[in-house]
């Protein structure tokens, strides 16, 4: 249980908790929710104790785990695999000790511990949760060193999931992931019995893995049980109720108001007077629950061009000959509202970049109107932002012959309000540099708007406030996200990337979210199998061989286990009181390697089970 009891603190002299108080029952998902810069990743550095309240406390169970994602990615020679393993910390240096210790007891203590924490599953374990994120066996045994920030915090990410904490924090944890990644975290997250609290601005993930909300607004933390949906439902009933109170509080002290105001100097009505005025003193006044209205987006109508505004015939894409995406043929309208499917690594941010025009095709042929205009938003473009400059001077550098006034409403009209028009960027918050980029994508009025992941840095009121724009843009969108919703509201048309294809996808979103359950839900028993099989009857044969294959190996684990357990026996308590150091060396290295045994069983016996 997880108990904030009066808690205040103040950062830069702002206040972002006043005096507020929650409970987080023992094994509840809570989703942390609220605007961006109310607080929230400052709450779980408080709870991470790297930073002290000025009053009040949070209070855990003695010896209780926290564990979050660490804000710098691994970049270390050590294999993804081997990074995810040493999230375990207590296994990391029980098996370290185990090396060096001599003492009978404490061996028997040590192998008993490594026992209770199912130490000889953990590589199993391990490369199960990276598979899940989105790394292939292959992968999982290169240096971190050689992937990208986004994919190593997905490492980072694995290794938190692996260290299993009895408090888990995640701050934005499907920023990195697809929507396969998502899926699999939901999935995770359902299973996880541990306690967990999720700062997210994914409705999808809000909905399907946290049963409780934590909702931060003005500087208090409020409990609502149940999901997202009905945590919004009921806080519009309640700023519904509460306005209508209000509205009823509001006309009484008008009504009594205007008798003091008539009464107050005639002697015969003084004392009623002086009596509603004291009345009047003790009321109360209800303030209104001050919801900040989202700055929206307003993207520039494109001039018309002919259709199409793009074609690709027989086309193929990829670096120095290296070709991703081969045969694409596709075409683009006016009023194509588009998303692309498909799993990190298949060649959806291929082809946005040919769409976009930053790569050529390799072979094949590409139409399109010299008129065309493309707006470009990725989230590393964010990187490309000139953090010494303001968003005036962004503006200014691209439109050098509009007026200053002009340049300040367009920025307005793009949701960059004057209080943040004139600060340098690398003050500007994450979701503020979002909308900027987004700004500088859509300053020409594009006749295509290609949006790569757009609300990573997003609170929920700004994605729908992007969803609404986005309907309103005249112009054709094509979307790359794992935001579910996004993708549901926006896209009429889905294109799956997969296997070096481009391809019309017949369904909805909804539709492939199930399509992928169903996928993994029917895996192929069998692995590597170079000839397709012909007849039932050989089909029936490989099932029974692999079914049996199956029971052997369990069969094998049971009795390596026991042969553990015996041999521990050999060293524990008053047996090995009087063996020799040579004898205790002996059996130490006969149990590691029945540990060995066991871990290449399992590995085998997960495998026959894929």
């Amino acid at each position: 249980m997880l108990i904030i009891q009066n808690l205040s603190f103040k950062i830069s002299g702002k206040t972002l908790f006043d005096s507020t108080s929650a409970t987080i029952p023992k094994g509840h998902k809570i989703g942390l929710v609220g605007r961006n810069g109310t607080g929230k990743t400052s709450l779980f550095k408080l709870i991470r104790n790297e930073w002290s309240p000025e009053t009040g406390t949070i209070n855990f169970p003695k010896n209780f785990i926290v564990g979050g994602v660490e804000q710098e990615a691994p970049s270390s020679s050590a294999s993804l695999l081997e990074t995810v393993l040493m999230a375990d910390k207590e296994r990391s240096l029980l098996l370290k000790e185990a090396k060096t210790e001599s003492d009978p007891n404490r061996i028997s203590e040590i192998q008993n511990r490594l026992s209770d924490i199912q130490s000889h599953t953990a590589e199993a374990r391990a490369s199960t949760i990276l598979a899940g994120l989105g790394f292939d066996t292959q992968e999982q045994k290169r240096p971190c060193s050689e992937f990208s920030g986004g994919w190593r915090m997905r490492v980072a990410l694995a290794a938190t999931l692996f260290s299993n904490p009895d408090l888990l924090l995640l701050d934005e944890p499907t920023n990195y992931l697809d929507i396969e990644g998502s899926m699999w975290l939901d999935n995770f997250l359902n299973k996880y019995s541990s306690t967990v609290l999720i700062i997210s601005h994914d409705r999808d993930l809000l909905n399907n893995s946290v049963n409780g909300i934590l909702h931060l607004s003005g500087c208090k933390l409020n409990y609502y049980k149940g999901n997202y949906d009905q945590f919004e439902s009921e806080r519009r009933v309640k700023l519904e109720q509460q306005m209508s109170t209000k509205k009823k509080q509001d006309a009484q002290r008008q009504h009594i108001q205007s008798f003091v105001d008539r009464f107050r100097y005639k002697a015969s009505k003084a004392r009623q007077a002086q009596s509603r005025l004291k009345q009047l003193e003790k009321m109360q006044p209800i303030l209104a629950i001050s919801e900040n209205v989202v700055s929206a987006f307003n993207f520039p109508s494109p001039k018309e061009i002919s259709p199409p505004i793009i074609k690709i015939e027989n086309g193929s894409v990829g670096y120095n000959e290296n070709i991703v995406l081969n045969n694409i043929n596709v075409r683009l309208d006016h009023d194509d509202r588009i998303a692309l499917l498909g799993a990190n690594g298949e060649g959806k941010s291929t082809l946005s970049k040919l769409l976009a025009g930053k790569i050529s095709l390799i072979n094949g042929e590409i139409i399109k109107s010299g008129k065309l205009k493309v707006g470009f938003f990725a989230q590393h473009q964010l990187e490309e932002l000139t953090l010494g400059e303001s968003p005036f001077e962004h503006f200014s550098k691209l439109l050098t012959e509009d007026s200053i006034s002009k340049i300040r409403a367009k920025l307005g009209a793009a949701g960059i309000n004057s209080d943040i028009a004139d600060n340098p960027v690398e003050k500007l918050s994450g979701g503020q540099k979002a909308r900027l980029m987004m700004a500088l994508a859509t300053i020409e009025a594009p006749h295509l708007l290609i949006l790569d992941e757009p609300t990573n840095h997003l609170d929920i009121e700004s994605r729908e406030a992007l969803v609404h724009a986005l309907n309103d843009f005249s112009g054709a969108v094509i979307i790359v996200s794992h935001d579910v919703h996004l993708v549901e509201m926006i896209a009429d048309r889905l294109w799956l990337v997969k296997s070096g294809k481009v391809t019309q996808y017949d369904g909805d979103i909804n539709d492939y979210r199930k399509k992928l359950l169903s996928d993994r839900s029917n895996k192929p028993k069998i692995k590597n199998i170079t000839a397709p099989l012909k007849r039932n009857d050989e089909n029936d044969n490989l099932v029974v061989s692999i079914t049996t294959k199956i029971k052997n190996c369990e069969k094998k684990i049971e009795l390596l286990l026991k042969k553990k357990n015996e041999t521990q026996k050999m060293i524990s308590g008053s047996a090995g009181i009087n063996l020799q150091s040579y004898q205790i060396n002996q059996i130490k290295n006969k149990l590691d390697k029945i540990s060995k045994e066991i871990e290449e069983e399992e590995k085998h016996w997960l495998a026959l089970q894929e």
